[in-house]
């Protein structure tokens, strides 16, 4: 497995790196396509965070943590992928790449994810400007059917994906709800060019 690393805010380690290495490819126990994986360490106001990024065949996974050192992040962020791994192991080992081979053909579509920042009412005056974009980020909204895209945003540890339904070729959404259950959002033209109310 290939992997690169990242530091922020702080010097190249590579005693880091050994050990992040050997914490990563404990995934090859429950993959046999993992291809490559990316360590992104930073120091974020006195914090050690460790994100990261695992692709295996058409999945990601991503395991983002932070402690009060680097090593401890690395440790709690793998175990939060391995949960993952552990509860889709067998789905994703008996997942046919090659019976999908159609959805390569659909069109991957970018998807811009903003974040805002918005005051909240008691500092809001009638001179205060509205929600303010602190983070913006491109997505790809990769083709495949409703269950790949609930397990590809639980592989994520995420709470949304957007994704291209391979069944309609339209562009959905999936979300982790507050009830524990997952909601679908799928977008649809409106027939005959009228909107309905």
């Amino acid at each position: 497995m290939q992997i690169s690393y990242t530091f922020r805010n702080l010097d190249s380690s590579n005693a880091l790196k050994t050990y992040a290495q050997e914490k990563v490819e404990r995934v090859n126990k429950y993959l046999d396509k993992a291809s490559e994986a990316h360590v992104t360490c930073s120091l974020e106001r006195h914090h050690h965070v460790c994100d990261i990024t695992i692709h295996a065949g058409p999945f990601s996974m991503r395991g983002r943590e932070k402690s009060e050192d680097f090593y401890s992040s690395v440790d709690l962020a793998m175990d939060k992928i391995e949960r993952q791994l552990k509860r889709y192991k067998e789905k994703l080992k008996h997942h046919k790449g090659g019976a999908h081979h159609h959805l390569a053909e659909l069109e991957h579509i970018k998807v811009k994810h903003a974040v805002y920042a918005v005051q909240s009412p008691e500092d809001t005056t009638p001179e205060s400007e509205g929600p303010r974009v602190i983070r913006t980020n491109e997505l790809v909204a990769k083709p495949m059917n409703v269950d790949d895209a609930v397990m590809q945003m639980d592989l994520l540890n995420n709470d949304f994906l957007v994704f291209t339904n391979a069944s309609t070729k339209e562009v959905n959404v999936v979300y982790r709800r507050k009830d524990g259950h997952y909601g679908l959002i799928e977008a649809h033209p409106p027939h005959n060019g009228a909107l309905t109310r």
